[in-house]
């Protein structure tokens, strides 16, 4: 179902499983949005609890935002951004978690970004932070990740639920397509596959305030060993990292994309 009026500079696609909860209040913060000129793709990943029946309600409530309402039937994460992006025309794409909140300006602030940074910044990123913005430890989080992405510039420094793109360079690195990567860590393979196309652009005042459930993910995510790797390793090797080191562990382990289907806190 679509309700596009107009061609919109931004998509933001938003892939759920089972998140009646949670999707209220992200979908709120996303409507609320002081830039307005973007359209909502919403991709139900089989969900059984209703989630799309409250995606429904809660967008009947901003009938200025158009809303593309779509199913991907293949479970798994990857699979639902890839059909979302699929249904991607505008310039620039964001995608969102259905369990984060974004301040007002996180659209007006990425697009300042883009259109400031030109062509060499193919994506903008946020800082996850879990306390009040105008906290000592949110503060520091998101001053602690501009100062590492500046010193790291070819890694990434913040998770899927907080990645902008422009959709050329997104599409000529491949997206999300399980043929490069069918794995857990998809959010810092794919950057690294943009990374060859030109640069990330961080803010101190662009964030999202990320859930909790995140810090029990330690059964769908890399080690210590390997996350420090990830780092010390040059881009020059990180096809290598990637694509023999990473992929060989994780095949071992089990730890395919669908995995993240688990809420081990329910």
């Amino acid at each position: 179902m679509t309700h596009n009026h107009y061609d919109p500079r931004w998509s933001v696609v938003v892939p759920y499983y089972n998140e009646a909860k949670f999707i209220e209040r992200t979908l709120t913060s996303l409507a609320e949005q002081r830039y307005r000129d973007f359209m909502l793709v919403l991709v139900d990943n089989a969900s059984t609890d209703g989630t799309t029946d409250v995606c429904k309600k809660v967008m009947a409530c901003y009938p200025d935002i158009p809303v593309r309402y779509l199913t991907e039937h293949r479970q798994g994460q990857l699979f639902a951004l890839d059909a979302g992006f699929s249904a991607v025309t505008t310039e620039l794409v964001a995608t969102c978690d259905a369990d984060t909140i974004y301040p007002p300006h996180y659209l007006e602030l990425c697009t300042e970004l883009f259109d400031r940074c030109g062509d060499e910044v193919v994506s903008v990123m946020a800082a996850d932070i879990y306390d009040d913005p105008k906290a000592f430890a949110s503060r520091f989080r998101r001053l602690h990740k501009l100062v590492v992405s500046h010193v790291l510039p070819k890694q990434v420094h913040a998770g899927g639920y907080a990645h902008t793109f422009r959709t050329e360079a997104l599409r000529r690195a491949g997206g999300w397509s399980t043929d490069y990567w069918p794995y857990v860590l998809f959010d810092h393979e794919l950057p690294h596959r943009l990374f060859r196309l030109g640069k990330s652009k961080y803010h101190y005042d662009l964030w999202c305030q990320g859930s909790e459930r995140r810090a029990n993910r330690t059964s769908v995510t890399w080690n210590l060993y390997e996350r420090i790797l990830y780092h010390v390793t040059s881009y020059r090797l990180k096809d290598w990292f990637f694509y023999s080191f990473l992929r060989r562990r994780f095949e071992m382990r089990g730890l395919a994309h669908v995995n993240l289907r688990d809420k081990s806190w329910e």
